[in-house]
């Protein structure tokens, strides 16, 4: 399916019916990373409508000249919303990237929000003003290294617990999309990483249940600053999990999954009272 913000046609998916979940995905991956991630936990959970859009410069939605900065790009996920779920309450879950824009969302529209996911969320600062772990391995796989391809040896420095699932999971959903991406659109956007406001300091606490998935030794977006966010989401649970850095769904699938099944449960509790 597709929704029409100017001239640019975001493609998304959807799949069940209820209550509006908007998934946001990581960059430079499209929506089958997050899908693969959260699908498996509607298997026997009803009531939800998974939202799952290609952002800008990824996936099947083409990256256009005028967005030049995260406001934009905040500002087309915003009418994405209001016209696939128009006046509804919502809920948000974010991975990476998609972490940092969600919180964008909050800061926009938590009063029609009924319940934040980030997993491993990009901060929007540069390295020089987030701690980052030293990368790790802590399980090294010696089926994983001698599989890997010319091109997939970089992943010799971010995953932590290595696997042939880890690698499954690249060769299925992420690595398809970093292929398709617009790098160059990309690269032009990562000159302005981060909004014209802070979206870390909400005017207001967000009351809904969240749920902060970080890995201790990611190197990528690391955990430091998603603890720093905790006093505005009193609601919120915060995990730093051992043997996890940025692939923390497939390193510690067993446990993300129990975390964000959790999460689901407070969320439907919460909503009830929210209408």
């Amino acid at each position: 399916m597709e929704y029409k913000v100017k001239d640019l046609n975001i493609y998304y998916e959807e799949a069940g019916t209820g209550r509006p979940l908007l998934m946001l995905h990581g960059w430079p991956s499209d929506h089958r990373h997050i899908a693969s991630d959260m699908e498996p936990l509607f298997q026997n959970r009803n009531g939800w409508r998974r939202i799952y859009p290609d952002l800008p410069g990824m996936g099947k939605t083409r990256g256009p000249e005028w967005i030049t900065h995260q406001d934009h790009m905040l500002d087309v996920v915003l009418e994405f919303i209001d016209a696939v779920a128009p006046g509804e309450r919502f809920v948000v879950a974010g991975t990476s990237y998609g972490g940092y824009l969600a919180r964008g969302v909050v800061y926009r529209r938590r009063e029609q929000m009924d319940g934040l996911l980030l997993s491993v969320p990009g901060a929007g600062t540069d390295d020089g003003k987030s701690y980052l772990p030293q990368p790790l391995v802590i399980h090294e796989d010696a089926e994983f290294l001698a599989a890997l391809a010319p091109d997939e040896q970089d992943m010799r420095g971010f995953i932590v617990a290595q696997s042939m699932d880890v690698l499954a999971n690249f060769r299925r959903v992420i690595g398809p999309a970093i292929a398709i991406a617009d790098h160059d659109f990309l690269q032009r956007l990562d000159q302005h990483y981060a909004f014209s406001f802070d979206g870390d300091r909400l005017p207001a606490p967000f009351p809904a249940p969240a749920l902060f998935l970080t890995g201790r030794h990611d190197n990528w977006c690391g955990y430091r600053d998603t603890y720093q966010l905790l006093d505005d989401y009193p609601r919120a649970s915060f995990a730093v999990l051992d043997r996890a850095g940025h692939a923390l769904d497939t390193e510690q699938k067993t446990l993300f999954r129990a975390l964000v099944n959790e999460w689901l449960d407070r969320v439907e509790e919460y909503a009830i009272t929210a209408k």
